[in-house]
């Protein structure tokens, strides 16, 4: 049986305002392996960072039974804060401090011996590729190495379940892949990350296990493939080497299109969901009818689209694109 890092069930939280109550939680389950990636997603307002506050003991929930790191969050909180580490939206880095400075007041917060907090701090500089700027002040760091040095700062005490909200909000693509590259080298090492973020490819090429949250309420969850499944729009494009296997293939298979992008006109789209036993049916009428396609590709709706369908917002990236694309 596999190990949970969070078990969360019916997850509540409301607040009130001049409008009356407001439900941002409403009765959410989480199940989360230990060692591995869980990106939440949602659009602004759905919850995640509420989400990630009350598993982290920063606010208390209104209802529900949770376990964080193998401790009742309830119950046990001190137990819980030991066991995790949490990484903002907004870079905990005191910029007026050194990036050694930075993890060495860290280690004091941990209460760890001077000279332990010492060593760790050596070794996470190194680690995070930030020898050289360890006696510069943050504040002349770029942005890709601030929300390293952030990182580093939640890895002074070992946590063997971390917190990401947003990590790579404003970092080019270049820092966005290198922060990709230490989160893939943390839950190898068997720390369990939870993930939210804009960034829909981010969660594609991360997450073992994806949720979207909106309006309170947890709408889809499962692998990236998994979801990109639930939406209409996928299919298999078949290039063959000639128009009689073409028109011998749209014959068998009774349905499909030539691809219009195709200037040979020898590609043939089929609309499926991209699964193993969907392709394995083509692939048998195919034979049976004696015709071999030349190529096959699959495709599938991006997170992009399962992220607009399910919610029916595009998410803050595609916005800024349209924005910069009218400018």
């Amino acid at each position: 049986m596999t190990n949970l890092a969070i078990q969360a069930t019916g997850l509540r939280k409301s607040y009130r305002d001049k409008t009356g109550e407001k439900v941002v939680l409403d009765g959410i389950d989480l199940a989360v392996p230990e060692g591995t990636i869980f990106s939440l997603l949602g659009p602004n307002g759905a919850g995640k960072t509420t989400t990630v506050q009350i598993l982290s003991t920063l606010i208390a929930a209104d209802g529900g039974e949770v376990q964080v790191a193998g401790h009742d969050l309830n119950r046990r909180p001190d137990e819980v804060r030991g066991a995790i580490g949490v990484t903002g939206q907004y870079s905990a880095v005191d910029k007026l401090l050194t990036g050694e400075e930075n993890l060495l007041l860290m280690a004091d917060l941990k209460h760890m011996p001077k000279g332990e907090g010492r060593r760790k701090a050596k070794e996470l500089l190194e680690r995070f590729d930030l020898v050289e700027a360890a006696g510069k002040p943050a504040s002349t760091y770029s942005g890709g190495m601030q929300r390293r040095l952030d990182l580093a700062m939640t890895l002074v005490g070992d946590p063997r379940l971390i917190f990401l909200d947003e990590p790579t909000t404003g970092l080019d693509p270049r820092s966005r892949r290198a922060m990709w590259q230490i989160v893939r080298e943390l839950v190898a090492g068997g720390v369990t990350i939870f993930l939210t973020t804009q960034y829909l490819e981010e969660a594609d090429h991360l997450a073992d296990r994806i949720a979207v949250l909106d309006h309170g309420r947890l709408i889809a969850e499962g692998t990236a493939d998994e979801l990109k499944r639930l939406i209409p729009g996928g299919h298999v494009s078949l290039r063959f080497t000639d128009d009689d296997a073409l028109n011998g293939a749209l014959g068998a298979l009774g349905r499909g299109f030539i691809d219009p992008a195709d200037d040979d006109r020898l590609t043939l789209q089929v609309p499926s969901d991209g699964g193993v036993a969907s392709l394995r049916e083509l692939l048998t009428i195919l034979d049976a009818a004696g015709i071999e396609p030349a190529d096959l590709s699959v495709h599938t709706p991006d997170l992009d689209d399962v992220f607009l369908t399910l919610t029916g917002q595009n998410t803050d990236q595609q916005d800024a694109q349209k924005q910069e694309a009218t400018r």
